[in-house]
């Protein structure tokens, strides 16, 4: 059994340990409800985004923009979002997990796969097991729709070049707290963007466009980029914060009853400290007796 000084010494361990993951869980639980807010106020704006380009692609022939051209996908670039720091559960190994399983099914249909990191921890893992061509690292603590804009940047211009074939982003939908999803979305060519069926579109809104629709898409085309990685972007930090969240709450649960265990086990090895001593005395006073 460990001695009544090192047991002590664990509990004042715990419960240092204790005061710092409170506070890391109160600090988080401001963050996310910031993150959160922003998250939701930004949802409808997408949607409704998302309407309207619908709306305008489907008045148009798929060759009207280059980013809705359909090519052979030798090439695939792939947008990964992590957190910039960890303590946040599961929330990063589900997506690297998730990552990993989608490279290795594109590399396995022979495809040139070349990687994307936003965030530290996806930056950090891959460094050794992919081509990684850029990242952007410790910028997820505060960003604006600039962040998505840089990073749309970097994939537009090339993928019109004909550089690259497919883009995809992988990032962790905001279900709740507790769930964070892993989900895989194909940006170039776009998907959605024109591809709706003749009820669909009967059900949408008659837009007067002016200037053209050609001219408008021109335009659109490239926003609707720059939503959706803004979102994903919102996505993960409110995921991240809500992540740790929990997280940081549960390691205070588990602070408190390694404290409770430890705290009986300190009692149990004082009173049997105790219990020798008195046996030590009783023997001595034997002894003097029998002297």
């Amino acid at each position: 059994m460990a001695s009544l000084k090192d047991i002590k010494r664990k509990v004042g361990a715990v419960q240092k340990t204790k005061q710092i993951t409170r506070a890391m869980n109160m600090v988080a639980a401001s963050k996310f409800k910031s993150a959160q807010m922003r998250m939701e106020n930004f949802r409808p704006y997408a949607g409704k985004f998302m309407d309207v380009l619908n709306s305008l692609a489907l008045r148009v022939e798929s060759i009207a923009h280059p980013l809705l051209a359909v090519r052979e996908p030798k090439r695939i670039r792939v947008i990964c979002m992590t957190s910039d720091r960890g303590l946040c559960g599961g929330f990063n190994t589900n997506l690297i997990k998730s990552t990993e399983r989608f490279l290795r099914e594109k590399s396995g249909e022979g495809k040139e796969i070349s990687l994307i990191n936003v965030g530290r921890k996806g930056r950090d893992y891959f460094r050794k097991k992919a081509n990684i061509i850029a990242q952007r690292v410790d910028v997820l603590s505060k960003f604006d729709m600039t962040l998505a804009v840089s990073v749309a940047d970097e994939v537009i211009n090339p993928f019109i070049k004909e550089e690259y074939d497919e883009l995809y982003l992988i990032y962790n939908q905001f279900v709740n707290v507790s769930v964070q999803r892993p989900t895989v979305v194909r940006l170039f060519p776009l998907p959605s963007v024109g591809q709706g069926t003749e009820n669909d579109s009967e059900t949408h809104l008659d837009y007067v466009y002016e200037p053209s629709e050609e001219t408008l898409l021109q335009k659109l085309l490239p926003m609707y980029v720059h939503v959706l990685l803004y979102r994903a972007l919102l996505e993960t930090s409110a995921g991240e914060n809500g992540a740790r969240m929990a997280a940081m709450d549960n390691a205070t649960s588990n602070c408190e009853e390694l404290i409770s265990s430890l705290t009986l086990k300190m009692n149990k090895a004082r009173q049997a400290a105790i219990t020798a001593e008195l046996m030590d005395i009783v023997g001595g006073t034997e002894a003097l007796a029998k002297g």
